[in-house]
């Protein structure tokens, strides 16, 4: 088994980071690891890199992660975490704008249930995917830390700005 992975204890509790090959193929908050989830429990110096930039992220110390990642997913799934990745720091956007984004204005459904897939929660930004009337809705960490990480961005683009 070549996927490891360890806790690491942040600001918004704990987070498990896993990585393969090289590469960060999932975050989500823990500490507890589903039964399906299938990596042998050892850190790395990726993924304890990868907890470092999660807490200065969460410090409002880094707006960018500079980490080679590999979610795994379909193709379709792929395409809206790749768009996922290029809203800015401290901005939103709704499902339709990221089915338009990756060519399929109708998938907007569709890109619900890959940003609800999406493996590597937090660097792969679906937290700045909104509802088309602005509303917050729809995040597996709960719509407060969403509330909580949308206020993180905006603050500290405010104070630099």
């Amino acid at each position: 088994m070549n996927k490891r992975y360890a806790v690491y204890t942040t600001d918004i509790g704990d987070l498990v980071i896993a990585e393969e090959n090289g590469a960060i193929t999932d975050v989500f908050t823990g500490p507890d690891v589903p039964v399906t989830f299938h990596a042998r429990k050892e850190e790395t110096p990726l993924t304890a890199q990868a907890a470092d930039q999660m807490r200065q992220y969460l410090r409002g110390q880094r707006q960018t992660f500079t980490l080679p990642l590999a979610p795994h997913g379909t193709a379709f799934q792929q395409s809206v975490w790749k768009a996922l990745t290029q809203i800015p720091y401290g901005q939103t956007c709704s499902y339709k704008d990221i089915a338009i984004a990756i060519g399929n204005p109708k998938a907007v459904r569709a890109v619900g249930m890959a940003n609800h897939h999406n493996p590597i929660s937090f660097i792969i930004p679906c937290h700045r995917v909104i509802g088309a009337d602005g509303s917050l809705v729809g995040y597996g960490g709960g719509l407060a830390l969403k509330k909580r990480l949308l206020d993180l961005e905006r603050s500290v683009l405010a104070t630099k700005g």
